[in-house]
C-alpha cells in the first residue's frame, strides 16, 4: 500500500492549514457562499439539501486498517454515526458541521487521507478493481499506475480547471470490474505479441444525462507512455472541450460531436509532440512504485480445503457461496463484505462497523480493505481456513448479508434524501425491494442480477448500466421512476433501454417483480442469467408483462 512520501505530508498540511483560514472567513461573514463555494469544492465538501456534506477520497479503493479506524472515528466524532461508500469507491459523509470540517481533515492527514479533487471540474479520484492484486485472472495489478496516474493529477496545473470533471478506471483484467468503458479514459491493462506490457486506451464513456459508451482510442499504449498519452488526452479535451454549456462539456460530447477518428488524429499529434520527454515513466519509478503493492507474505502452508469445518451452518455456506471469490494464490480467497443488508440503506455503515472491518482486516487480510464501485467493502487476502472465523466476525458486526451479486446487492445514489440535485428519493425504493426479494432461497432462484438506482439524471446510482435501472423523476410535484433493461458496466457494456412509462413510488416495486418473474418464466434454465436472457428476448416480452399486449403494440 501506498506511503506518503515529505511532500505529500507537507502538502496535505499545508492544503488544510489553508482551509482551516478560509472556513474561518466563511464563518464570520467575509466570505459569502458564492466566494466559498469554489474553495470548499477543491476540498471536497458540497452543499447538499440539508446541510454540508464532506467526500473523502479512497484512492482506488484501498485502505489500512487505522485509515478505515479513522474514518469511523471521523463518522462518530463529526457525522451521525455512520458514513456513507460511494461508487467511485470513496466515502461520505452527510452531516458534519462546517466548523468542524477543518479538524476532519487533519484527523485524516494523520492517516495519509484528503479529500483534494473529490469534487470539482478536475481529475476525481483513480478507480481500480476491488481485487486488484488478488484476482486469479488479472494481468497486472492496476493499482500501481492508478497511484502514478494520481500523483500526476494531483493538482496538475493545467488540468484544474477542466471543462468539466473527469474520470480515469484501470482494470488490470480482461474480465472488467472497473466499468472503464463508462468512464472518461478507460484503462485496461494488456500484454502485446510480444509480451510487453502497456494499456488499451478507451475514451468517452459516462452516464449522466447523455448515457454513452466509450470508444476504444487506441489498442496499445507501452508502459513508459502511459502519462504522456493521458496527458494528450486531457490537453486535446481542454483545448476543444465545451465550455458554454456544462451538459455538453464532458469529454463523452467531444467524441460524439468530433467523431473519434478526427479526435485520435488530435491526440496522436499532441502525443507524438511529447512523448520521449519528461513524461515517459523510467522503469525504476515504476518498480519504486510497485514495490510498495508487493504481495503480502502469504503462508506457503495454507491448505485449499481447510474451511470445510463450518460447512453445516446454513448461513456460512450461503455467504460462502456468494462472498468469497478466487484468489491467485492457493489457499486463499477474497472476500466481499456486503453493506446491503435487507431493508438498509446501500453503502452505509455504522463506526462500530467500520472498526470491526478494521478488526477483522488486521486479523485476517493482511491488514487491508478495498471500497468496490458497487459500494461493498473487500477483504482482499483471506487464508481459505480463516473463512469460517471471518464470517462469524462479520455476523456479529452484522455485516454477513450472503447477497454479493445477488439481486438485493443493489446500488443507490443517496436521493432525495439528502442531494439538492435529486427529483426523487432512491434509499425507500431499494429498501422495499431488497425486502421484497430478501428470501435467501428465491435470490439463488433468480440468481446473478444488478438493480441500480438514481434519483435524478445525473447517474450517481449508476442507473443507465444496471440489468434493471431505475430513474426517479418529477412528474409535476410528484415522484415517478422510469425503468431500464438490459445495461452493463463490463466488457460487455450496454446502456439500458427504457421499457415504458414511469411508475409511482407504491407501483414501481411491483413492476420490479413483474420484470424478475417474466424472466423465470421465460429463460432457458438456471443457468441462462437475466442479462443473457433479456439480449435474446428483447424487451417485448418485459413490455407486454407490464403494459399489456394493447400498450405494447401502441
Amino acid at each position: 500500500m501506498y506511503r506518503y512520501d515529505e511532500f505529500d505530508h507537507a502538502f496535505v498540511r499545508a492544503r488544510t492549514e489553508q482551509f482551516r483560514d478560509q472556513v474561518n472567513r466563511r464563518l464570520s461573514g467575509e466570505l459569502t457562499e458564492d466566494e466559498f463555494k469554489p474553495l470548499r469544492l477543491m476540498n471536497g465538501v458540497y452543499l447538499q439539501l440539508h446541510a454540508y456534506m464532506l467526500r473523502v477520497a479512497v484512492p482506488y479503493g484501498t485502505l489500512s486498517s487505522k485509515q478505515m479506524r479513522m474514518l469511523g472515528h471521523i463518522a462518530r466524532k463529526y457525522d451521525r454515526g455512520y458514513g456513507h461508500f460511494t461508487t467511485r469507491q470513496n466515502i461520505q459523509y452527510n452531516w458534519p458541521r462546517l466548523a468542524d470540517i477543518p479538524a476532519i481533515l487533519e484527523d485524516l492527514a494523520s492517516v495519509e487521507m484528503h479529500a483534494i479533487q473529490t469534487s470539482g471540474n478536475c481529475i476525481r479520484n483513480v478507480t481500480a478493481d476491488h481485487f486488484a492484486g488478488a484476482a486469479a485472472d488479472e494481468v497486472a495489478d492496476p493499482r500501481p499506475y492508478a497511484e502514478i496516474i494520481r500523483q500526476w493529477s494531483s493538482l496538475h496545473p493545467e488540468f484544474t480547471f477542466l471543462p468539466r470533471k473527469f474520470k480515469v478506471a484501470v482494470s488490470g483484467a480482461e474480465r472488467d470490474r472497473a466499468a472503464i468503458r463508462v468512464h472518461d479514459i478507460g484503462l485496461q491493462i494488456k500484454r502485446d505479441e510480444t509480451g510487453t506490457l502497456g494499456f488499451e486506451v478507451w475514451v468517452g464513456g459516462g452516464q449522466g444525462r447523455t448515457p454513452m459508451i466509450a470508444k476504444k482510442v487506441r489498442d496499445f499504449v507501452a508502459e513508459p507512455d502511459l502519462l504522456a498519452y493521458l496527458e494528450a488526452i486531457l490537453r486535446v479535451y481542454n483545448l476543444y472541450g465545451r465550455r458554454d454549456n456544462k451538459y455538453k462539456a464532458r469529454i463523452k460530447i467531444l467524441v460524439h460531436e468530433t467523431g473519434i477518428d478526427d479526435l485520435k488524429r488530435d491526440i496522436e499529434a499532441e502525443f507524438e509532440a511529447i512523448r520521449d520527454g519528461a513524461l515517459t515513466l523510467p522503469q525504476e519509478s515504476i518498480e519504486a512504485i510497485e514495490a510498495y503493492f508487493a504481495p503480502p507474505a502469504f503462508d506457503v502452508d495454507v491448505v485449499e480445503s481447510a474451511d470445510q469445518a463450518a460447512s453445516d451452518d446454513p448461513g456460512y455456506s450461503l455467504w460462502r457461496e456468494t462472498n468469497v471469490h478466487a484468489h491467485k494464490t492457493p489457499g486463499y480467497a477474497s472476500v466481499t463484505i456486503s453493506l446491503k443488508p435487507i431493508g438498509g440503506i446501500p453503502g452505509d455503515a455504522t463506526a462500530e462497523q467500520m472498526e470491526a472491518v478494521a478488526d477483522i482486516a488486521e486479523r485476517y487480510s493482511f491488514d487491508e480493505i478495498r471500497v468496490s464501485h458497487e459500494q461493498n467493502l473487500v477483504l482482499p487476502h483471506v487464508a481459505r481456513r480463516e473463512l469460517p472465523a471471518v464470517h462469524a466476525a462479520l455476523v456479529e458486526a452484522e455485516l454477513a448479508e450472503a447477497n454479493a451479486g445477488l439481486v438485493t446487492d443493489i446500488i443507490a445514489c443517496p436521493g432525495l434524501d439528502y442531494c439538492a440535485l435529486a427529483n426523487a428519493r432512491s434509499i425507500p425504493v431499494s429498501q422495499k425491494l431488497s425486502e421484497r426479494f430478501g428470501d435467501p432461497v428465491r435470490q439463488r432462484e433468480i440468481g446473478p442480477l444488478s438493480i441500480k438506482i438514481s434519483g435524478c439524471i445525473n447517474a450517481c446510482g449508476h442507473h443507465h448500466v444496471g440489468h434493471i435501472g431505475i430513474l426517479g423523476v418529477d412528474r409535476k410535484g410528484q415522484e415517478f421512476y422510469q425503468i431500464t433493461l438490459g445495461g452493463a458496466p463490463g466488457e460487455d457494456a450496454a446502456i439500458g433501454q427504457i421499457i415504458g412509462r414511469g411508475f409511482s413510488e407504491d407501483d414501481v416495486v411491483d413492476a420490479v417483480e413483474t420484470i424478475v418473474d417474466t424472466y423465470l418464466q421465460l429463460r432457458t434454465g438456471p443457468d441462462e442469467p437475466f442479462l443473457a436472457a433479456y439480449r435474446r428476448l428483447g424487451d417485448h416480452p418485459f413490455k407486454e408483462a407490464l403494459y399489456g399486449p394493447a400498450r405494447t403494440a401502441a
